[in-house]
């Protein structure tokens, strides 16, 4: 932080020997952090939208069986309807093991690395663009 720029708010103030190399390093850290989250959101996605086609295979099915094509219908039930999407995974499956062998250990991790290094304090990188970036006495402006 430079001397003619007000600090962060309080909960954003690196603590005492934090350089500013550590902060650009958890800023990193947390950007890598942020771009997991997006990722897990999209899988979520994924997740949601093959469950939901699933089910509207169910009106597929009966629609094809009411215009007099059963043989297509069945089909559609014997080789889609509930089907793995992976060899022995349906999509929760997928979200569960990514949660558990990847998300919850890097979360986990990255929290432990910014206890270790900023008494546990989360975005101290943005907290201080925001300081710069700030018009003094502008109602949109503040600090908290």
């Amino acid at each position: 932080m430079h001397p003619e720029h007000p600090p962060p708010d309080e909960g954003h103030q690196r603590p005492e020997g934090v350089t500013d190399a550590t902060v650009e390093a958890l800023g990193a850290l947390s950007k890598a952090l942020e771009t997991v989250e997006r990722a897990r959101g999209a899988l979520y996605d994924f997740h949601q939208l093959t469950g939901c086609a699933d089910l509207a295979l169910d009106d597929a099915v009966r629609l094809l069986r009411a215009a007099g094509h059963g043989q297509h219908a069945e089909r559609v039930e014997r080789e889609i309807l509930g089907r793995n999407v992976i060899p022995g995974h349906w999509t929760f499956q997928i979200v569960e093991e990514y949660n558990a062998t990847y998300y919850d250990v890097f979360r986990a991790i990255e929290r432990e690395i910014r206890q270790a290094l900023a008494e546990g304090r989360d975005h101290l990188y943005e907290a201080e663009m925001k300081a710069t970036r700030r018009t003094e006495g502008h109602p949109d402006h503040t600090a908290e």
